[in-house]
């Protein structure tokens, strides 16, 4: 292995030295830990420390890293203390996610690094994030993400390489190919010569370097950050290596040929360093020596350190308070508001909330397909791109998963920003970075995710199984996200606007078929309508109907068609829940239908039922009935779309439960 070391000084190439043999002997330890069962896993990074001490050493101290299973060395290099890493790893208070997860699945933005999920490909999409925030505030910093050669098969790889490429990111992509997926070897996972060729794809620059040589990962990110800060655009580098362990001590190597390793085993990044060092007399035997048990030493009163820390004390109300960050709503009444009010249709307010919440909020950031100067297929955000720019009005590549987990990169550097998902039915494609790195973000290690999510669903169109879903069920089943649906054009912009005071991730539906059917009378400045707040469309007495989105009009129009007194409540957040009014109405009939579009199985109707019937089963004078879409995909044709929605059967079912 041959050390270039240019105009490096004799300290900087001890430093790297004492930088590169930090994680070794921490592995050393965890190896002892984990034998005497002190730790459940580990991921070793025998044999790749040079790739996380050299990258890491040649950034400056701010700028942001994205991390997976081995790169330990990033954390030791960013001087983390050895008693926090050692109480993440034992699951202890002490450490960054205080025992909810687990090895590098964290981040500190103290030490601006952002660990992994074990989906492996979100953190390219979150260091796309914060690339574009450099580029919004004028900093010359970039951001980097590693991810493994397995990774490079995901979809998030190439959807963060395209975002980054076209919006010319100072994102570096780091793959560090160490030969297996697990057990699965590089020729059965690519068939291109080099994972670095693949850059030439997206229209970036791209480089294969030896990932075992410290010397040649420091200079080579150090240049390429460089020229990268200047004119930001992303590089994806290539490091080559080995994995001279498991993918995780489980799982052992014998699937590895033994001529393999001990190929590799020659290549190891310590030792050839160490030698080079000690030949040119950059160092003595003594100074090695001096330097490893300094080392040692101060791992091991990192780990005394938490011995006598206590085991982890489970406090439920704790766990459940640390689900959203918390919010402090400040409402804004329309009586407060000196601007007169119009009536208009829910598209206009929808709209006229956009305007607003970007006149308030200047660190708002709307990206979403079509939604720069074509305005958006509904035109919600037209005039936008105008009056605020190309670089907070952003047309998006069709990638939305890389999308969102941009948002959310933007949301650890400050900014608020809005996602367009075009219809709801394409958030399949997003789903993982919601449900798995938006919802959980906060609970798992204290980090906001303020990001608004727009969803235009729900059928009476005719626009088939791929464009009329209404699909909140999917995400109020996951802790973390909060769900809002409104009916009307009033509560539309007012619940808009709340949500971009929220910093918590927020799945904002809108139904079409209202957005230009619906109209009402709204004030034209600025108010805030609380989440967790439902309201009574109509009171009665007779029976209630539970529901929301279209689900309020229909009760409406059924229980007027049937003179029927009924109470009609509008729960218009999902999550939160208003399980408060809800009780309300059932004590005050006694009889409770619940409405929705979507389909009946799994619904949210059935879970507002199981509420009735363990709270106040002993005042209903009549099951709780349900009356929702069919169990089927949403049709096209206009007869069986009719057939299906909730509406072909609610008047016989009001008839049935009023009659009981």
């Amino acid at each position: 292995m041959t050390f270039n070391t240019k105009n490096l000084s004799n300290d900087t190439l001890i430093d790297l030295y004492k930088k590169l043999i930090l994680p070794r002997v921490i592995e050393d330890k965890m190896f002892l830990l984990l034998r005497q069962g002190k730790i459940s896993k580990w991921f070793s990074g025998i044999g790749q420390e040079a790739i996380s001490v050299g990258v890491t050493a040649a950034l400056e101290l701010d700028e942001f890293i994205f991390t997976l299973h081995r790169n330990l060395g990033v954390f030791t290099t960013r001087n983390v203390p050895f008693a926090r890493l050692f109480s993440q790893w034992q699951g202890k208070m002490q450490g960054f996610t205080k025992g909810r997860d687990r090895s590098f699945h964290f981040g500190t933005p103290e030490y601006h690094i952002i660990g992994m999920i074990s989906h492996l490909g979100p953190q390219l999409s979150l260091a796309d994030g914060v690339g574009l925030a450099h580029k919004l505030l004028g900093e010359k910093k970039i951001a980097v993400a590693f991810t493994g050669e397995g990774g490079t098969s995901q979809g998030e790889f190439h959807e963060a390489l395209n975002v980054a490429a076209v919006w010319k990111l100072p994102v570096l992509f780091i793959i560090e190919n160490n030969g297996y997926g697990l057990s699965t070897r590089t020729t059965e996972q690519y068939a291109c010569r080099q994972l670095s060729d693949r850059g030439l794809g997206y229209g970036m620059k791209s480089v294969t370097i030896d990932g075992n040589n410290i010397v040649e990962v420091y200079q080579t990110v150090s240049q390429i950050a460089a020229a990268m800060r200047e004119n930001p655009e992303p590089v994806l580098l290539e490091c080559m290596t080995f994995r001279m362990r498991g993918h995780e001590e489980a799982s052992g190597i014998k699937y590895v040929p033994k001529e393999l390793l001990e190929q590799w085993s020659l290549k190891d990044p310590i030792l050839n360093y160490e030698r080079f060092l000690l030949e040119n007399h950059i160092l003595s035997e003594q100074d090695v020596q001096k330097i490893k048990s300094e080392a040692k030493i101060a791992i091991e009163q990192g780990v005394d350190a938490i011995y006598d820390e206590q085991e982890v004390i489970a406090d439920t109300q704790k766990e459940l308070e640390d689900v959203f960050a918390p919010f402090k709503y400040e409402e804004i009444r329309k009586e407060e508001i000196s601007e007169p009010n119009s009536e208009i249709r829910m598209i206009d307010a929808i709209a006229q909330g956009m305007n607003q919440a970007m006149e308030k909020h200047p660190n708002l950031i709307l990206m979403g397909q079509d939604i720069a100067e074509y305005g958006g297929v509904f035109k919600i955000t037209e005039g936008l791109v105008e009056k605020y720019g190309k670089a907070r009005v952003r047309n998006t590549p069709l990638c939305e998963s890389a999308i969102i987990g941009t948002a959310l990169g933007l949301s650890l550097k400050g900014f608020k920003s809005m996602v367009e998902m075009q219809f709801a039915d394409f958030v399949t494609c997003g789903f993982n970075q919601i449900v798995n790195n938006l919802a959980k973000l906060h609970y798992r290690w204290g980090e906001n995710a303020d990001v608004v999510i727009r969803m235009p669903c729900g059928g009476n169109v005719a626009a088939g199984p791929f464009h009329s879903q209404t699909n909140e069920a999917w995400f109020i089943h996951t802790p973390g996200l909060k769900v809002v649906y409104p009916s009307n054009p009033y509560d539309a912009k007012g619940l808009l606007l709340t949500a971009f005071e929220d910093p918590n991730p927020i799945i904002f539906f809108e139904h079409k078929f209202l957005y230009r059917s619906k109209s009402g009378n709204v004030p034209n400045g600025y108010y805030t309508i609380p989440f967790g707040k439902a309201r009574y469309a109509k009171k009665g007495s007779e029976l209630s109907i539970i529901t929301y989105g279209i689900g309020v009009e229909w009760a409406e129009e059924v229980v007027e068609k049937l003179n029927i007194s009924a109470d009609i409540v509008d729960l218009r957040t999902l999550v939160p829940m208003d399980f408060e009014t809800i009780g309300e109405t059932v004590k005050n009939t006694g009889k409770v239908l619940i409405l929705h579009e979507d389909s009946m199985f799994g619904g949210i109707g059935a879970e507002i039922s199981a509420h009735i019937q363990e709270n106040y089963f002993k005042v209903l004078d009549a099951p709780v009935a349900r009356v929702a879409g069919l169990d089927t995909p949403i049709p096209f044709t206009k007869p069986l779309e009719t057939n299906y929605m909730a509406k072909a059967r609610l008047e016989t079912a009001i008839i049935n439960l009023n009659r009981y």
